[in-house]
């Protein structure tokens, strides 16, 4: 029995936890316009360790939780669905990376 069922895109947008859109966390507003779009799923991960062009390492520290960590961005669907999405969101991350890879979505949850 092929498992190996359907094809997929994963998109990964990493951001700064200080950028924002319209005062609205960026990574909320993305999530929400994902949601609002209907794609398969997102799922948001804060980082406790990390750098990226400034090559400055920022991680957590518990004496001053309002530190400016990475976020992680990660969000599932097929490439029909995918595609114009970062179209809709391109203009909106200022300081970032996305990141776009093919996958086999095994399983979908109803």
């Amino acid at each position: 029995m092929e498992i190996y069922n359907q094809p997929g895109l994963i998109l990964r947008i990493y951001l700064r936890e200080e950028d924002r859109f319209e005062r609205v966390p960026l990574y909320k507003k993305i999530l929400e316009l994902a949601k609002e779009r209907g794609l398969a799923g997102a799922t948001i991960f804060k980082a406790i360790m990390g750098y990226g062009p400034s090559r400055e390492i920022r991680r957590i520290s518990f004496a001053d939780l309002a530190s400016n960590l990475p976020i992680m961005i990660e969000i599932i669907d097929t490439e029909e669905r995918i595609k114009p999405f970062i179209e809709k969101i391109n203009g909106l991350i200022k300081h970032g990376l996305i990141t776009l890879q093919p996958i086999y979505i095994i399983k979908n949850l109803p």
